[in-house]
């Protein structure tokens, strides 16, 4: 990676324009509820990072050969295949919240709903605030 440029980074992109750009009607909505959510879960202001992500809160990621970088702590993008959320970190309390939200799919750093009416509400709130907490005292966020 020496010598390539970072794509995602912070930005100063406003992110109601963002949101207000996303064609999907239900997946915009979605959107909406999940910028209250995250600011609600995390205190923080949301930031655009790169074109898509909103993301909440700063952190240093540390790659095992000691490299860093800037990232968000937590994040969301309204996707056309669904919505991504930036939230899965080593909490011990993650596989136990998971099990309580309902239909999604996670991979190594990111959980994947189709639509909110998919998941409980109240359950996700709950991942994406431990994420934040987590990823905050793991990382040294700033």
């Amino acid at each position: 990676m020496a010598g390539t440029e970072l794509k995602t980074k912070a930005t100063d992109a406003s992110v109601e324009a963002f949101l207000a750009s996303v064609e999907n009607e239900t997946r915009r909505s979605d959107g909406e509820l999940l910028l209250e959510m995250f600011a609600r879960a995390t205190g923080e202001q949301p930031r655009m990072w790169g074109p898509a992500i909103i993301g909440f809160g700063d952190s240093i990621y540390r790659y095992p050969d000691g490299r860093e970088m800037d990232w968000m702590t937590v994040a969301f993008s309204p996707r056309k295949q669904n919505l991504t959320l930036y939230v899965i970190c080593d909490s011990p309390k993650q596989p136990e919240l998971l099990a309580k939200l309902g239909k999604h799919k996670v991979s190594k750093a990111c959980l994947y709903i189709n639509k909110l009416a998919d998941v409980d509400l109240k359950a996700l709130e709950k991942v994406i605030a431990d994420a934040y907490r987590f990823t905050k005292k793991d990382r040294g966020g700033r």
